[in-house]
C-alpha cells in the first residue's frame, strides 16, 4: 500500500481548531511526512473525491452553526445533488471542539461525521469530542484522539513504523522567514485604507469608522463598568438589520507592546518583509513591508493564555536546562494540570510567560514569532442599535472585562478594555470593522408579537429590533430586561419608559440585589404565564433569548416549560416537546456567549 499524503483541514472561529491542526501538522513533519494543513474554505472542496487521507478538524459556533471559515465548504458537502459513494477512495477522521455548557454541543462535528459516512468515506475513529468544561479543558479528548489517529495509521500503513521521527528537542524549521530592512524609511501600508464606493467592508477590508462617543452607562459605584459606544458608518456601505453583528479586531496595550520589545530585544520601529517556507501564504493581515510594532501590536495574540503549542515550541528553543525541563513538563500529556493550574485557572498571558522563563525568551530568534503566537482574532458584539432610528451608525454595549485572580495584576479582556480606552474627544479615532449577519431572525408580519428575555448586556440586539419594530409601526413588544440594580445598572430606561408611554413596548424587570431575594428575569417570565400563553399559543409570537451562556438561557427554557405546563395543562414531556418543536419553527431563538 503507497504512502498517503496527509491533508488537515479546520473550521476554526476563535482559533483553537487552527491551533489543534497546526499540532497534528507538527506532529506529521516530525514523522517525516508529507503534509498540508489549511482551512476548510482555502481547500477546492471538489478536490476531496480524489484524497486518500484527510482529518477535519471542527469547532462549534452560535447555535450549531460552522465557522466563518468553512460556510462554503458545508454548503458544498451538503447539497442533495452529491452522489452516495462519491468518497469511497477517502480515508478520514473528525475531530470536534465544543463546549458542553451549549446545547447544541459539537454539532458541527457530528453532523460532519455522519455526512462523511453517507458519502462512502471510511472514518478511521470515531469521532472525537472536545470539551472546554472538562477540568483538563479540549486537550482531555484531544490528547487521547490524536495518539489513537497515529496508532491506526501505523496499523494501515507499517512502513510508517520503519521511519525514524525528528527528535522531540529537534524544532522544526520556521513557518516564516522576517527579513530586516536597513532603510527603515521605505513605505508600508499600515494605515487602514477608506473604502472605495464598490467595497463593502469584510474580515479583509474592515471599514475604519470614526469612533463619535464612548459613555460609561452603569453608575461609577458600580462593579462594572458597561459602555455604550457609537461609530460614524458615513461612506461604508454597510447595511445592517436588527440581530446583526459587528466585527472588529482589537489592538494590544501599548505598554504591553514596549514590554514584549524589551523582552525580546526588538527595536519596535525596525521594518521587515515576510517570506513564508513552502506553501503557506503570507498572512492577510501582515503588510509588506511592517513595522515590529504593527506586527506585536495589531496581529501577535500576546495578551492571550497561551496554549500547549507555546510550550512545545519554547521546549524546542530552550537550552537552559531549569526552563526547558519545565516547559517540556508543560508540553507533556502528564503535565496538563500542572500547566492548567501555572496558566489557565490564574489566566496567566503569554507575555507574563516569557517573563517567567527569562533565559529561553533571550533565545527566541524573530523568525519564530508567528510560529509562537497565533494572530489576534476579531471580535464580535451585537447591534444595539438600527438604522432607521440612527441612520449612518453602529451602536454597540460592551461590558469591559475585568477580574483579579492569584496574578498580582487584574486580568482584562482585550478588545473590551482596548475600546474602552479610546477617547474620541481628544482627536480623531478610527476602528476598523464590518458587520457580520446575525444568528436572529424577527417575523415581518405587522401583528406578530415578539417577546425578547435579555438580562445584563444580553438587552443590546432587543434595542435593536425595538427600534426597527417601532419604526415600522409594529407595537406587540414584550421585553423581559434583568440587571442587578435599578440605580446602576438599567441599561437604556428612558428609553423603554417612552416606549412604554408611546403604546410600543410591554416591560418587566428584575433587579436582582434590590431585595433580600434575588429575583432574576426566568421568575417573572413564571409570574407571567398567562400573558406568555396567550401571545404563544393564540397569537405565533416568537420568543427570544440573548445573553451569558451560563444559567440564565435554560432557566429561562425550564421557566418558559412550566408556563406550558400551568397554562396549557400539559405534561413535562409534552410541554419539553413543545419547546423543541418552537425552535425547529424559528419561534424560539436563543443567541448566547460565554
Amino acid at each position: 500500500m503507497s504512502t498517503p499524503n496527509l491533508l488537515v483541514l479546520y473550521g476554526s472561529q476563535t482559533g483553537t481548531a487552527q491551533d489543534t491542526s497546526q499540532r497534528i501538522g507538527r506532529q506529521a513533519l516530525r514523522r517525516r511526512l508529507s503534509v498540508q494543513v489549511l482551512p476548510l474554505d482555502d481547500y477546492h472542496v471538489a478536490n476531496l473525491i480524489t484524497e486518500s487521507l484527510v482529518v477535519f478538524v471542527c469547532s462549534t459556533t452560535g447555535q450549531g452553526d460552522p465557522p466563518d471559515n468553512m460556510k462554503n465548504f458545508w454548503r458544498f458537502l451538503f447539497r442533495k445533488s452529491l452522489p452516495v459513494g462519491s468518497l469511497c477512495r477517502l480515508d478520514c477522521a473528525v475531530l470536534g471542539l465544543g463546549d458542553s455548557s451549549y446545547p447544541k454541543f459539537n454539532f458541527v462535528a457530528k453532523k460532519l461525521h455522519k455526512r462523511l459516512l453517507q458519502l462512502g468515506a471510511s472514518v478511521l475513529l470515531p469521532v472525537g469530542l472536545a470539551d472546554d468544561q472538562h477540568d483538563l479543558g479540549a486537550d482531555a479528548v484531544i490528547d487521547p484522539w490524536i495518539a489513537s489517529f497515529w496508532e491506526k495509521l501505523f496499523s494501515l500503513h507499517p512502513s510508517y513504523a520503519d521511519v525514524i521521527p525528528l527528535r522531540d528537542d529537534e524544532p522544526l524549521p520556521p513557518t516564516y522567514t522576517l527579513s530586516f530592512l536597513e532603510d527603515s524609511t521605505s513605505k508600508s501600508e499600515e494605515r487602514l485604507r477608506i473604502q472605495s464606493d464598490e467595497t463593502v467592508p469584510s474580515q479583509l477590508h474592515p471599514f475604519p469608522a470614526r469612533l463619535v462617543f464612548n459613555k460609561r452607562v452603569t453608575d461609577h459605584s458600580h462593579f462594572q463598568d458597561v459602555r455604550h459606544i457609537e461609530f460614524d458608518i458615513t461612506g461604508s456601505n454597510i447595511q445592517f438589520a436588527a440581530g446583526d453583528v459587528v466585527m472588529m479586531y482589537p489592538c494590544n496595550a501599548s505598554e504591553d507592546v514596549e514590554q514584549f520589545c524589551q523582552l525580546l530585544r526588538l527595536e519596535p520601529e525596525a521594518k521587515f518583509t515576510l517570506t513564508p517556507s513552502g506553501n503557506t501564504a503570507v498572512p492577510a493581515r501582515i503588510p509588506q513591508p511592517c513595522t515590529v510594532r504593527h506586527l506585536v501590536e495589531s496581529v501577535l495574540d500576546i495578551a492571550a493564555v497561551p496554549r500547549r503549542s507555546f510550550f512545545e515550541l519554547l521546549s524546542t528553543i530552550s537550552t537552559n536546562e531549569l526552563e526547558r525541563e519545565k516547559l517540556l513538563e508543560f508540553s507533556s500529556a502528564a503535565g496538563q494540570e500542572e500547566l492548567h493550574s501555572y496558566c489557565n485557572r490564574p489566566r496567566r498571558t503569554a507575555l507574563e510567560v516569557l517573563a517567567d522563563f527569562p533565559h529561553t525568551t533571550a533565545e527566541v530568534k524573530v523568525d519564530y514569532l508567528l510560529d509562537l503566537f497565533p494572530e489576534i482574532q476579531p471580535r464580535s458584539f451585537s447591534i444595539a442599535s438600527s438604522l432607521k432610528a440612527h441612520p449612518q451608525r453602529i451602536q454597540v454595549l460592551v461590558a469591559v472585562v475585568r477580574y483579579k485572580t492569584r496574578m498580582f495584576h487584574p486580568r482584562r479582556g482585550l478588545c473590551s478594555n482596548w475600546l474602552a480606552s479610546l477617547d474620541p474627544t481628544s482627536g480623531d479615532v478610527h476602528v476598523p470593522l464590518w458587520v457580520k449577519r446575525g444568528s436572529l431572525r424577527f417575523p415581518a408580519e405587522q401583528d406578530r408579537p415578539v417577546i425578547m428575555v435579555g438580562p445584563g448586556t444580553g438587552v443590546a440586539p432587543f434595542r435593536s429590533v425595538l427600534q426597527e419594530r417601532t419604526a415600522e409601526g409594529k407595537t406587540n413588544n414584550v421585553l423581559f430586561f434583568g440587571c442587578r440594580s435599578q440605580s446602576k445598572d438599567f441599561y437604556f430606561r428612558s428609553e423603554w419608559e417612552a416606549m412604554i408611554k408611546a403604546g410600543q413596548l410591554t416591560l418587566f424587570t428584575a433587579f436582582s440585589r434590590d431585595q433580600e431575594e434575588k429575583v432574576y428575569v426566568q421568575h417573572r417570565v413564571k409570574e407571567s404565564a398567562r400573558l406568555l400563553w396567550d401571545l404563544l399559543a393564540n397569537k405565533e409570537a416568537v420568543f427570544y433569548v440573548a445573553g451569558n451562556a451560563k444559567e440564565m438561557p435554560s432557566s429561562v427554557r425550564d421557566a418558559l416549560q412550566e408556563v406550558f405546563q400551568l397554562e396549557g395543562h400539559m405534561s413535562s414531556a409534552e410541554a419539553k416537546q413543545v419547546l423543541q418543536d418552537m425552535e425547529r419553527m424559528g419561534r424560539l431563538q436563543t443567541e448566547t456567549w460565554s
